[in-house]
């Protein structure tokens, strides 16, 4: 029986899990999931794990059960694509015939002194309790500073507000508005809302070095009692590693049918791959849409199609706090509780199809 092996139990491969099951898994195919932790986590929600405004339980979704499906958990730390192996920390190899790589990514500091050993993080569920543990156990009065201000660092510092009035929010943006590639007027709600809420955005900012207690923008040194750093993310070592060729920025470049292109038997899911749109988890839902399609394909000895469709996306939502929002869908912007609702009912959804 030949064993498709899944890297992540992140977005991409839980789609691929949701297509394959329990249905559409041909006989002679077996699947092992390979992850960290017993359970898929949301990653798009780990801001609020770390602000305490949601339970750890709330980000948490078990993964699917089958008779041909089997979960390995445990640290990778090498893809041997020669011997077609994936080897974890506790020396346990599992063999492959396929093998769809969706490990996501890790944080990356850009060569910014101290930032990786003084920063906090909410890229990983574990790496987010930590951060919760230091940001909720802040005494009243201290400053957090956010480096970033991505989705992910406008969300965490409005979830941090809401749940830490007493704090005083830093949030440190390179541009010279939030979210400068988007329209103005989601700029300005955005901005609106952190000024109504005595959230300090710093833009035009760039942090050169980070001290414990203290960070360096520009030349000026500024006193903060905690650091999260939300200003880049990279593939996590193992995909690093691997001897392929990658974009500019270290993801692995794939074939328009997602394989590696000397390796029809590798496929590349989410934040890993080098695709034309930022990372997202709709990104990589919908490229593990059209792998499945791929691998039953291959599966059944059937031709591809010359051509791939073109992956189309929604756009994005995002939150401020539990009451406000904002989206930009099919290139209109939407703002308020509307927003909120949608990304509130969107999150309902995914967890009733997925738990």
């Amino acid at each position: 029986m030949k064993n498709l092996v899944l890297l992540g139990g992140g977005y991409g491969n839980m789609r691929v899990l949701l297509r394959l099951l329990p249905n559409n898994l041909p006989d002679d195919i077996q699947i092992t999931l390979i992850d960290r932790t017993p359970f898929h986590s949301l990653k798009t929600e780990f801001y609020a794990l770390a602000a305490g405004t949601v339970s750890d339980q709330e980000v948490r979704v078990a993964y699917p059960e089958h008779e041909r499906l089997k979960t390995v958990f445990g640290e990778i730390v090498d893809i041997n694509r020669e011997e077609k192996i994936i080897v974890l920390a506790d020396d346990t190899q599992v063999p492959y015939d396929d093998l769809v790589i969706g490990l996501g990514c890790e944080d990356k500091y850009h060569g910014v002194p101290g930032a990786d050993e003084f920063t906090y993080s909410i890229q990983t569920i574990r790496k987010s309790r930590e951060t919760y543990n230091e940001l909720c156990g802040l005494p009243s009065g201290s400053v957090v500073g956010i480096v970033g201000a991505g989705l992910s660092g406008i969300e965490l510092a409005s979830e941090l507000r809401e749940s830490r009035p007493d704090l005083a929010i830093k949030l440190f943006d390179r541009s010279p508005r939030i979210l400068r590639d988007f329209p103005e007027r989601l700029s300005n709600f955005v901005k609106k809302w952190f000024d109504t809420h005595n959230v300090d955005v710093v833009s035009n900012s760039n942090i050169t070095k980070v001290e414990p207690k203290i960070l360096y923008n520009h030349e000026e040194t500024i006193e903060v009692d905690a650091v999260v750093w939300t200003a880049g993310i990279q593939p996590v070592a193992p995909v690093r590693d691997l001897e392929t060729e990658t974009d500019s920025i270290g993801r692995v470049v794939i074939t328009q049918y997602h394989n590696l292109p000397n390796d029809e038997n590798v496929y590349v899911v989410g934040d890993c791959a080098a695709l034309p749109y930022a990372p997202s988890a709709q990104v990589a839902e919908e490229q593990a849409e059209q792998i499945v399609q791929v691998l039953q394909a291959r599966w059944k000895g059937k031709e591809l199609p010359e051509t791939m469709p073109e992956i189309k996306l929604k756009g994005f939502l995002g939150s401020l706090g539990k009451k406000q929002g904002f989206a930009y869908l099919a290139d209109r912007t939407v703002t308020g509780r509307i927003a909120r609702l949608l990304k509130s009912g969107v999150l309902w959804m995914y967890k009733w199809h997925n738990g």
